[in-house]
């Protein structure tokens, strides 16, 4: 091979190198990061509890009574649709994988003839109140550990509360609804005040003398006869 040959050899050597440099310089230039105005990293920290602090407070759940003032029936029965995939929910259908459900609310737990019940749901006993419905529907594994009921439940409670409004009209003889919680008197409101013989007379009466104290002088007797 003579000195030309090698010649074009490294010449071509050369150029390839050189349109790698200037691809490399023009990419570099063309997708550049952004600096960040300030440099380093921000790591996420998951605040702990402190020792002796108070865990922080779950949100209340909403009394059964408190939820059904404002439950829906309409829309409860939108919602249990769902059920009739294992349930049936019209009189008379009799079961599916689960127990007929209708006029389940009031009916005894584990009651419904010709169904094998689990063992679990056996034990529970009682009856499907309002009170009872409100914890099966919300996750029944957990309020009856043991069970075979694989439906997840109802998280919303506003939906749980339509359902079990439903369920309830979906009988023959549907339960009256309890009432939801009074309101209870002003905190604030002076005891004394509320006493019998506090009270403000009425119609502008003057209030009866007081009586004289114990300790007081004695009244002065009777002249005899």
């Amino acid at each position: 091979m003579d000195s030309f040959e090698i010649n074009k050899i490294l010449g071509a050597l050369l150029g390839t190198c050189l349109v790698l440099l200037a691809v490399h310089i023009a990419s570099g230039a063309i997708f550049a990061p952004p600096v960040p105005a300030k440099p380093g990293y921000v790591v996420e920290v998951k605040q702990e509890q402190q020792p002796g602090q108070p865990p922080a407070a779950a949100p209340a759940a909403q009394p059964i009574e408190t939820l059904l003032a404002s439950a829906s029936v309409e829309r409860g029965a939108q919602v249990a649709k769902q059920c009739e995939l294992c349930h049936n929910l019209g009189k008379g259908q009799g079961a599916k994988i689960g127990p007929d459900l209708y006029g389940v609310v009031g009916r005894k737990v584990a009651s419904e003839e010709g169904f094998n019940y689990s063992s679990a749901l056996k034990a529970k006993g009682g009856t499907w109140t309002f009170d009872a419905l409100n914890p099966w529907l919300t996750n029944p594994r957990a309020d009856v550990p043991g069970t075979l009921m694989t439906f997840a439940g109802i998280s919303n409670e506003h939906q749980r509360a339509d359902v079990i409004a439903y369920l309830n009209s979906n009988s023959d003889n549907p339960l009256p609804l309890p009432k939801a919680a009074q309101a209870q008197p002003a905190p604030n409101q002076p005891a004394a005040n509320q006493a019998a013989g506090n009270n403000p007379p009425a119609n502008g009466t003057k209030p009866p003398a007081a009586p004289p104290a114990a300790n007081g002088p004695a009244p002065a007797p009777a002249p005899a006869k």
